[in-house]
Protein backbone atom coordinates (compact mmCIF):
# COMPACT_ATOMS: atom_id res chain seq x y z
CA UNK A 1 0.00 0.00 0.00
CA UNK A 2 1.41 3.36 -1.05
CA UNK A 3 1.03 6.31 1.33
CA UNK A 4 2.27 9.89 1.16
CA UNK A 5 3.04 11.68 4.43
CA UNK A 6 2.53 15.33 3.63
CA UNK A 7 2.79 18.81 5.12
CA UNK A 8 2.34 22.31 3.72
CA UNK A 9 3.34 25.78 4.84
CA UNK A 10 1.12 28.71 3.93
CA UNK A 11 0.95 32.49 4.18
CA UNK A 12 -2.08 32.32 6.45
CA UNK A 13 -5.22 30.40 7.31
CA UNK A 14 -7.73 30.86 4.50
CA UNK A 15 -7.16 30.47 0.74
CA UNK A 16 -10.48 32.19 0.05
CA UNK A 17 -9.00 35.32 1.66
CA UNK A 18 -5.99 35.22 -0.64
CA UNK A 19 -3.61 33.07 1.39
CA UNK A 20 -1.40 30.71 -0.61
CA UNK A 21 0.87 27.71 -0.18
CA UNK A 22 4.58 28.54 0.07
CA UNK A 23 6.05 25.07 0.67
CA UNK A 24 5.10 21.41 0.23
CA UNK A 25 7.04 18.52 1.73
CA UNK A 26 6.12 14.86 1.36
CA UNK A 27 7.69 11.44 1.79
CA UNK A 28 6.57 8.14 0.33
CA UNK A 29 5.78 5.04 2.38
CA UNK A 30 5.26 1.57 0.94
CA UNK A 31 3.55 -0.79 3.38
CA UNK A 32 4.53 1.61 6.19
CA UNK A 33 8.20 1.63 5.15
CA UNK A 34 9.89 4.79 3.88
CA UNK A 35 11.09 4.23 0.31
CA UNK A 36 13.46 7.20 0.19
CA UNK A 37 11.28 8.94 -2.41
CA UNK A 38 10.43 12.51 -1.42
CA UNK A 39 8.73 15.57 -2.87
CA UNK A 40 9.78 19.04 -1.74
CA UNK A 41 9.23 22.42 -3.32
CA UNK A 42 9.17 26.08 -2.30
CA UNK A 43 6.49 28.12 -4.03
CA UNK A 44 6.21 31.82 -4.85
CA UNK A 45 2.82 32.79 -3.36
CA UNK A 46 2.56 35.84 -5.65
CA UNK A 47 1.71 38.00 -2.67
CA UNK A 48 3.37 39.52 0.39
CA UNK A 49 3.62 37.52 3.59
CA UNK A 50 2.90 38.72 7.13
CA UNK A 51 6.09 39.45 9.05
CA UNK A 52 5.22 36.99 11.81
CA UNK A 53 5.47 34.12 9.31
CA UNK A 54 9.16 34.59 8.64
CA UNK A 55 10.44 33.22 11.93
CA UNK A 56 8.19 30.19 11.52
CA UNK A 57 8.89 29.14 7.95
CA UNK A 58 12.50 30.26 7.68
CA UNK A 59 11.45 32.30 4.65
CA UNK A 60 13.05 35.68 4.02
CA UNK A 61 10.90 38.84 3.79
CA UNK A 62 11.71 39.49 0.14
CA UNK A 63 8.02 39.76 -0.79
CA UNK A 64 7.28 42.55 1.66
CA UNK A 65 6.98 46.17 0.64
CA UNK A 66 9.32 47.90 1.03
CA UNK A 67 11.88 45.12 0.32
CA UNK A 68 13.90 43.91 3.29
CA UNK A 69 17.07 41.87 3.38
CA UNK A 70 16.52 38.26 4.54
CA UNK A 71 18.51 36.92 7.45
CA UNK A 72 21.32 34.41 6.75
CA UNK A 73 19.94 30.93 6.18
CA UNK A 74 16.46 32.15 5.25
CA UNK A 75 14.81 31.04 2.02
CA UNK A 76 13.64 33.68 -0.46
CA UNK A 77 10.66 33.06 -2.71
CA UNK A 78 10.87 35.52 -5.59
CA UNK A 79 12.82 33.08 -7.75
CA UNK A 80 10.68 30.03 -6.87
CA UNK A 81 7.99 28.61 -9.17
CA UNK A 82 4.37 29.58 -8.73
CA UNK A 83 1.92 26.79 -7.91
CA UNK A 84 0.64 26.66 -11.49
CA UNK A 85 4.13 25.56 -12.58
CA UNK A 86 4.36 22.65 -10.12
CA UNK A 87 0.72 21.66 -9.61
CA UNK A 88 0.57 18.92 -12.24
CA UNK A 89 3.87 17.39 -11.08
CA UNK A 90 2.59 17.39 -7.51
CA UNK A 91 -0.70 15.79 -8.56
CA UNK A 92 1.22 13.13 -10.50
CA UNK A 93 3.43 12.39 -7.48
CA UNK A 94 0.42 11.95 -5.19
CA UNK A 95 -1.61 9.85 -7.61
CA UNK A 96 -4.20 7.79 -5.76
CA UNK A 97 -2.01 7.16 -2.69
CA UNK A 98 -3.44 7.73 0.74
CA UNK A 99 -2.32 11.07 2.16
CA UNK A 100 -1.24 11.05 5.81
CA UNK A 101 -1.62 14.61 7.14
CA UNK A 102 -1.75 16.19 10.59
CA UNK A 103 -4.91 18.32 10.62
CA UNK A 104 -5.81 17.15 7.14
CA UNK A 105 -8.73 19.55 6.64
CA UNK A 106 -6.36 22.53 6.69
CA UNK A 107 -3.84 21.22 4.14
CA UNK A 108 -6.49 19.70 1.89
CA UNK A 109 -8.36 23.01 1.82
CA UNK A 110 -5.28 24.80 0.52
CA UNK A 111 -4.19 22.05 -1.88
CA UNK A 112 -7.61 21.76 -3.49
CA UNK A 113 -7.95 25.54 -3.73
CA UNK A 114 -4.62 25.76 -5.58
CA UNK A 115 -5.51 22.81 -7.84
CA UNK A 116 -8.92 24.31 -8.55
CA UNK A 117 -7.41 27.64 -9.61
CA UNK A 118 -5.35 25.63 -12.12
CA UNK A 119 -8.41 23.80 -13.41
CA UNK A 120 -7.18 20.45 -12.06
CA UNK A 121 -9.50 18.02 -10.27
CA UNK A 122 -9.45 18.16 -6.47
CA UNK A 123 -8.03 15.42 -4.28
CA UNK A 124 -10.97 13.61 -2.62
CA UNK A 125 -11.12 14.25 1.11
CA UNK A 126 -11.59 10.54 1.74
CA UNK A 127 -8.10 10.01 0.28
CA UNK A 128 -6.63 11.78 3.34
CA UNK A 129 -5.95 10.21 6.73
CA UNK A 130 -5.91 12.74 9.58
CA UNK A 131 -3.33 11.86 12.25
CA UNK A 132 -4.68 14.67 14.45
CA UNK A 133 -8.06 12.93 14.60
CA UNK A 134 -6.36 9.58 15.31
CA UNK A 135 -4.34 11.10 18.16
CA UNK A 136 -7.38 12.79 19.72
CA UNK A 137 -9.33 9.54 19.60
CA UNK A 138 -6.46 7.50 21.03
CA UNK A 139 -5.50 10.03 23.73
CA UNK A 140 -8.68 11.98 24.56
CA UNK A 141 -8.10 15.18 26.47
CA UNK A 142 -4.34 15.16 25.88
CA UNK A 143 -2.38 17.59 23.66
CA UNK A 144 -2.28 16.30 20.10
CA UNK A 145 0.09 18.70 18.37
CA UNK A 146 3.02 17.24 16.48
CA UNK A 147 5.44 18.41 19.17
CA UNK A 148 3.28 16.92 21.93
CA UNK A 149 3.13 13.57 20.14
CA UNK A 150 6.90 13.60 19.67
CA UNK A 151 7.29 14.01 23.43
CA UNK A 152 4.80 11.20 24.08
CA UNK A 153 6.57 8.78 21.73
CA UNK A 154 10.13 9.92 22.55
CA UNK A 155 10.74 11.02 18.96
CA UNK A 156 13.65 13.41 18.53
CA UNK A 157 12.39 16.67 17.04
CA UNK A 158 15.30 18.81 18.19
CA UNK A 159 15.92 19.95 14.61
CA UNK A 160 12.39 21.37 14.42
CA UNK A 161 13.39 24.94 15.18
CA UNK A 162 11.75 26.16 11.98
CA UNK A 163 8.57 24.50 10.73
CA UNK A 164 9.83 23.24 7.37
CA UNK A 165 7.36 21.09 5.45
CA UNK A 166 9.76 18.28 4.60
CA UNK A 167 11.15 18.01 8.14
CA UNK A 168 7.62 18.01 9.54
CA UNK A 169 6.68 15.23 7.11
CA UNK A 170 9.61 13.11 8.26
CA UNK A 171 8.65 13.61 11.91
CA UNK A 172 4.98 12.97 11.14
CA UNK A 173 5.88 9.66 9.48
CA UNK A 174 7.46 8.49 12.74
CA UNK A 175 4.47 9.72 14.74
CA UNK A 176 2.08 8.01 12.34
CA UNK A 177 3.77 4.63 12.74
CA UNK A 178 3.52 4.98 16.51
CA UNK A 179 -0.16 5.94 16.29
CA UNK A 180 -1.02 2.83 14.28
CA UNK A 181 0.70 0.49 16.68
CA UNK A 182 4.37 1.25 17.05
CA UNK A 183 7.35 1.13 14.75
CA UNK A 184 7.19 -2.60 14.23
CA UNK A 185 5.27 -2.55 10.89
CA UNK A 186 8.55 -2.44 8.92
CA UNK A 187 10.29 -5.08 11.09
CA UNK A 188 13.51 -3.12 10.74
CA UNK A 189 13.53 -3.48 6.96
CA UNK A 190 14.08 0.23 6.41
CA UNK A 191 17.36 0.12 8.37
CA UNK A 192 18.44 -3.06 6.61
CA UNK A 193 17.72 -1.50 3.25
CA UNK A 194 19.73 1.61 4.16
CA UNK A 195 22.76 -0.60 4.88
CA UNK A 196 22.46 -2.52 1.65
CA UNK A 197 24.03 0.19 -0.47
CA UNK A 198 20.85 1.05 -2.33
CA UNK A 199 22.05 4.59 -2.89
CA UNK A 200 18.65 6.14 -2.11
CA UNK A 201 16.88 4.49 -5.01
CA UNK A 202 13.12 4.00 -4.75
CA UNK A 203 12.42 0.59 -3.27
CA UNK A 204 9.55 -1.66 -4.24
CA UNK A 205 8.93 -5.25 -3.19
CA UNK A 206 9.53 -7.49 -6.20
CA UNK A 207 8.64 -11.07 -7.06
CA UNK A 208 10.76 -13.91 -5.76
CA UNK A 209 13.51 -14.95 -8.22
CA UNK A 210 12.34 -18.58 -7.83
CA UNK A 211 9.08 -19.96 -6.43
CA UNK A 212 9.21 -21.54 -3.01
CA UNK A 213 9.32 -25.35 -3.19
CA UNK A 214 6.19 -27.26 -2.12
CA UNK A 215 6.16 -28.30 1.52
CA UNK A 216 4.07 -31.49 1.16
CA UNK A 217 5.84 -34.84 1.08
CA UNK A 218 5.57 -37.47 -1.63
CA UNK A 219 3.44 -39.61 0.70
CA UNK A 220 1.03 -36.73 1.34
CA UNK A 221 0.73 -36.02 -2.39
CA UNK A 222 -0.02 -39.73 -3.11
CA UNK A 223 -2.63 -39.83 -0.35
CA UNK A 224 -4.32 -36.73 -1.75
CA UNK A 225 -4.40 -38.15 -5.29
CA UNK A 226 -5.92 -41.39 -4.00
CA UNK A 227 -8.57 -39.43 -2.11
CA UNK A 228 -9.47 -37.33 -5.16
CA UNK A 229 -9.72 -40.46 -7.33
CA UNK A 230 -12.36 -41.86 -4.98
CA UNK A 231 -14.50 -38.74 -5.54
CA UNK A 232 -15.07 -39.54 -9.22
CA UNK A 233 -14.68 -37.56 -12.43
CA UNK A 234 -16.81 -34.62 -11.25
CA UNK A 235 -14.60 -33.76 -8.30
CA UNK A 236 -13.45 -30.14 -8.21
CA UNK A 237 -9.76 -31.09 -8.33
CA UNK A 238 -10.22 -33.04 -11.59
CA UNK A 239 -11.88 -30.21 -13.52
CA UNK A 240 -9.83 -28.22 -16.03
Amino acid sequence: MREIVLDTETTGFDPESGDRIVEIGAIELWNHVATGETYHVYINPERSMPAEAFGVHGIGPDLLEPPQKPEPGQITLKDKPVFAQIGQAFRDFVGDARLVIHNAAFDMKFLNAELGWMGLPPIPMEQALDTLAIARKRFPGSPASLDALCRRFNIDNSNRVLHGALLDSEILAEVYLELIGGRQPDFGLSAARSDSGGGGETWRPGPRPAPLPPRITAEERAAHEAFVKKLGDNALWTRT
